[in-house]
This record gives structure tokens, sequence and C-alpha cells, in this order.
């Protein structure tokens, strides 16, 4: 890692423009939490465990698109798709998880109308949620998207952003962090869990068991240097020795690089899935004892005369 520091400057490794974004979030957070909440139907105090949840998520989208992890994952694609696993599989709960209902519940309110509520009822169906982040990370991962994709920093940019709502779309079924919004009872969820790990396999198996590298990304230098050229200041050179040789930043040969980038992804997604079905369980249980402990008027003795 010091290779890269040896490189590359502030701006490039440590991203200050979206820094400074997350920061402005994560002050406009706490704002609506403390000083705001009133402003909020049926607003409760937030707690401890939700505020550590936001700040975490803010962390985590960090890492994921800035930090020295954006350069190195454009130079191992191991690199980039750990980022991928820290914005869309725990950043994202993290925010769901992190955001009050009351907040949630307002918005919906704010923008409920008969024709949104039509359009919200197509685009956040759990259907649409499945196949939209499923099909668009296994698209992104097809190499000549990828390729093109890393060569544009706009168009990169905007599908990022495209995943990033797929993923709230997705994960807002798992979480349920609004239960009457959209709901699926909780064996469904965890069908639907299930559901996400077996879609997104293909795209992990390609990279896997792919005979030879797919990405010229990370194997043409041409092309290299093209994507390279967006980390770095206007008319700076690309430093070509970490491409290759003896001070290259890859320590692995590109193919088994690719492999364990596709490993990674899987892990992970498994990991946070299996905890997510844990916390489900945790909900359904929840919901089982209250409904037993509840009396009904059934339960109610009679008292004959």
């Amino acid at each position: 890692m010091s290779v890269l520091f040896e490189n590359f400057g502030f701006r490039a490794l440590w991203t200050p423009e979206l820094l400074v974004g997350l920061l402005i979030i994560g002050i406009l957070y706490l704002l609506v939490i403390t000083k705001w909440r009133h402003r909020f139907k049926d607003s409760k105090p937030v707690s401890l465990k939700q505020k550590i949840y936001f700040v975490l998520a803010l962390v985590a989208l960090y890492i994921g698109w800035g930090s020295p992890l954006y350069v190195a994952g454009h130079i191992m694609i191991s690199f980039h798709m750990t980022q991928m696993v820290f914005a869309y599989f725990i950043a994202t709960p993290l925010f769901l998880l992190g955001t009050p209902k009351w907040f949630f519940q307002a918005v919906i309110d704010r923008f409920r109308s008969p024709v949104t509520e039509k359009v919200f009822r197509v685009i956040w169906s759990p259907i649409v949620a499945l196949f939209l982040f499923n099909g668009l990370f296994s698209f992104y991962h097809v190499p000549l998207m990828f390729d093109t994709l890393m060569q544009s920093v706009v168009l990169h940019s905007l599908y990022e952003y495209l995943l990033l709502f797929a993923a709230v779309l997705m994960w807002w079924h798992m979480i349920a962090p609004l239960p009457n919004a959209f709901p699926l009872s909780d064996l469904r969820r965890v069908g639907y869990i299930f559901a996400n790990g077996i879609l997104i396999t293909p795209a992990c198996a390609l990279i896997i068991f792919a005979g030879a590298p797919l990405y010229q990304t990370y194997t043409d230098p041409t092309i290299w240097a093209s994507v390279m050229a967006f980390c770095l200041p206007a008319g700076a050179e690309v430093p070509m020795a970490l491409f290759s040789g003896p001070n290259s930043f890859a320590f692995l040969e590109t193919r088994m690089d690719q492999q364990l980038a596709g490993v990674l992804m899987k892990i992970m997604q498994e990991i946070t899935y299996g905890i997510t079905i844990g916390y489900v369980f945790k909900q359904w249980l929840s919901k089982e004892k209250q409904q037993d402990g509840e009396l009904t008027i059934s339960d109610i003795p009679t008292v004959k005369s």
C-alpha cells in the first residue's frame, strides 16, 4: 500500500469531495433527529444503536466510493470488488437500519398521491427490486460493459448511483425498516434473501471460473493508463511502473486476482445475507412472542351467575 502513497497525492487517495459530502449528510442527519425532530409527525428519540449504524454506513460508503481503495481498485479487481462490498452490502443496509421509521413515513406521506402511489407500487415491488439490483450487478461485470464504464468518469458515477438506488430497493424488502410499507411476510423475506443469493451467483461464477483474464482495464496498459488518468490531476503523468515490473502494485497474477475478486464477493454476500436471515428470524420470534402474550376476548374466562 505504501506504493500508492508514493505515487498519488492527497486528492487521488482520499477523495476529499466525497468526504465533505458525507460529512454534510451526517450533519443533516443529526439535525433531523435532534433540532428538527419536532417537525415530523409521531417522531421519537433515535437510539444510540441507530446513530452508530448511520455513522458506520457513512464510513462504509466512504471506503467503498473513496479512500485509497478507489485507486487500488483501478489496479486490482479484488480491491474493486471490496469497494462494491462496502458500498452495496454493508453501507446500504446500515443506512436503512440507522434511519428512524418516522422519517421514512414522513417522506412517504410527503410525496403520496394517487399517481406516485401507483408508480411506487411498481418500482418498490419485491420482484422489481430482486431483478433490478442483481441484473445491474451482473451487467456491470460483463467485460465490455465494465471496461467501457471504467473509462468514463460520468458513466461510471451514474451507474454507481443507479446501483446504490437498486441496492436500497433490494435491502428494503430484506430489512423492512417500515413494516407497513410494501410488506412481505417473514417467511417470504427469508425466501427473498435466498433468491438474491442465487441470482448473484452467475456473475460471481463468471469471474471465478473464467479461463483467462476478462477485463482489459487490468490487462491492457493503454486502457489502464486512460482509466488511471482519472485518478490524477489534469496533465499529470500516469505511473506506468505500477502496472507491471518490479514496482508494480499488483501482487497477484491477473487471473488469480480476478478469481479472488469473485470468491470475495460471493463469501461476503453469503455472510451479509446470513446475518440478515438471523435478523429476520429474530423479528419473527419477537412477533410470535408478542402475539402469544396478547390477551384476547376469548381468553377472558366467563363468570357464571
